[in-house]
C-alpha cells in the first residue's frame, strides 16, 4: 500500500471518528435530530480532513490555501450532500439506528472524497 493511501486512511478514519463522535454526542446530549447533528459534525470534521489531507495525504502545503481550500470545500460540500441524502434515506426508510447508519454513510462517502481530493482539490 502506498504512503498516500495509508495517509488517506489515517486522516479519513480520524475525520470519520470526529464526525461520528460529534453526532452520537449531540443527538442524546443536546436532543438534536440526527440530520441536524450531522451538519454540525461535518463542520467540525471538515477541519480534520482538510488539514490532514493537505499536509499528510496529498502533501500540498506548497500550494496556497487560496487554491486548495475552495476546491476542497467544494469536494467536501458535494460529498456532504451525498452523505446527508444517504443518511436521510437510511433514517427514513430503514429501522437502522442513527449511529450505525452514520458509520455506514461515512464509510461509503470516503471513496468519493478521496478521488475528488486526489484528482482535483489538491492536484
Amino acid at each position: 500500500m502506498t504512503r498516500e493511501a495509508l495517509s488517506f486512511i489515517a486522516v479519513g478514519v480520524s475525520a470519520l471518528l470526529v464526525h461520528w463522535l460529534v453526532v452520537i454526542a449531540l443527538v442524546p446530549l443536546a436532543g438534536l435530530h440526527p440530520l441536524i447533528a450531522n451538519v454540525i459534525a461535518f463542520l467540525v470534521a471538515f477541519n480534520v480532513s482538510y488539514f490532514g489531507h493537505r499536509h499528510l495525504t496529498f502533501r500540498a502545503s506548497d500550494r496556497s490555501h487560496r487554491q486548495t481550500l475552495p476546491r476542497f470545500a467544494a469536494v467536501a460540500a458535494s460529498s456532504f450532500l451525498v452523505n446527508e441524502a444517504m443518511y436521510w434515506a437510511l433514517l427514513t426508510l430503514t429501522p437502522m439506528r442513527y449511529d450505525i447508519a452514520m458509520l455506514l454513510v461515512l464509510g461509503s462517502v470516503a471513496v468519493l472524497t478521496y478521488l475528488l481530493g486526489k484528482f482535483w482539490a489538491f492536484a
